[in-house]
């Protein structure tokens, strides 16, 4: 590998044997010269063929190399991953997603021009089908705007949205503010994206397609049971630690409406999905006990809401399941 890498690809593999093909191949449509960027997969301990698929693909090129694990979880391979990069410049695409062709190396000349923390590009949500139609994606024309790290988080951070295959990522800042993400948990990339873009000094918000993000496959597999739901708890809580630091007023205000957010939709994927009522209340007492001190209070209905969880919580977890069973039926019945 050239000692001036000024890239890293890292992609974790785990039970995408349909997908990590095409994946691959679009890393190496991107008018790259290899000799300035490095892949490393991380394999998860993948149960599938997922690595087979794609070992002619490493044969080809010398510029990848394999991090071999037990299944750890996609943050801890991710973490593995950043700890062995060496480029300049760190790009985490998720396995079962595309890179658009040609999307890549203006990117990357921008980051390498401007030394920012972040540089962060736009994608477009596609179904297997659609990619499939679609041969060739009409880029966006070029806009870039430069951005402090606490502007970007103010302007550009959706909370539902905290993918972080969008983001180039300068691996000195990453290391320099030892930001990692929270081992062996689902919805680890919560936490890290608003910490990364709070931390960040200069940044690149760049209107420019970079991935497309496969939308629908999941739907037939997806569960959302107790382990995820303690998961997103913890998530919830690492996000709320942020909460902590000398911010802003409005760092502050916004950390606080983020994750009173990410609270609602968990609240909302327990009462579609977890019809125990001991497991429902369950999770509400862990997130208590990961969080104690959260409490919202921006708005009549967040008060509303936090009182409710705060001292009637069989109340509100059941006003909140039978709510949306009822909004199903009423659905189902004009349907």
């Amino acid at each position: 590998m050239n000692t001036d890498c000024l890239l890293s690809i890292i992609v974790p593999v785990y039970n995408v044997e349909k997908y990590i093909r095409s994946c691959m191949e679009s890393i190496f449509r991107q008018n790259l010269d290899e000799s300035i960027f490095e892949v490393i997969i991380v394999n998860d301990g993948t149960p599938d063929h997922s690595m087979e698929v794609i070992q002619d693909i490493i044969d080809q090129h010398p510029n990848i190399s394999v991090i071999n694990q037990e299944n750890l979880s996609l943050s801890v391979a991710r973490n593995n991953g950043i700890a062995k990069a060496k480029g300049e410049y760190i790009l985490m695409p998720d396995s079962d997603d595309l890179l658009i062709d040609n999307s890549l190396s203006i990117l990357l000349d921008e980051a390498i021009k401007s030394k920012a923390d972040l540089i962060v590009a736009d994608f477009l949500e596609m179904t297997d089908q659609e990619i499939d139609d679609k041969k060739v994606i009409p880029q966006m024309e070029l806009h870039i705007e430069e951005k402090s790290g606490e502007r970007l988080f103010l302007e550009d951070l959706n909370p539902r949205q905290c993918y972080v295959w969008r983001t180039l990522y300068r691996r000195e800042f990453l290391i320099n503010n030892q930001l990692t993400f929270v081992p062996g948990i689902r919805y680890q990339d919560i936490p890290f994206t608003h910490e990364c873009f709070i931390k960040a000094g200069k940044c690149l918000r760049v209107n420019w397609l970079l991935n497309i993000y496969r939308k629908g496959h999941e739907s037939a597999t997806y569960s959302f049971d107790r382990r995820k739901a303690h998961d997103f708890c913890i998530a919830i809580a690492e996000t709320w630690k942020l909460t902590k630091r000398e911010n802003s007023l409005e760092i502050h205000n916004k950390l606080k409406n983020d994750v009173y957010i990410s609270f609602s939709f968990l609240i909302c994927l327990i009462s579609y999905s977890l019809r125990e009522a001991a497991v429902r209340i369950e999770i509400l007492n862990f997130l208590k006990q990961q969080v104690p001190d959260m409490y919202f209070k921006n708005g009549f209905v967040q008060i509303v809401t936090y009182m409710l969880y705060k001292y009637m919580p069989h109340i509100f977890i059941e006003l909140n399941y039978y709510g949306r069973k009822f909004k199903r039926c009423l659905k189902s019945l004009f349907v």
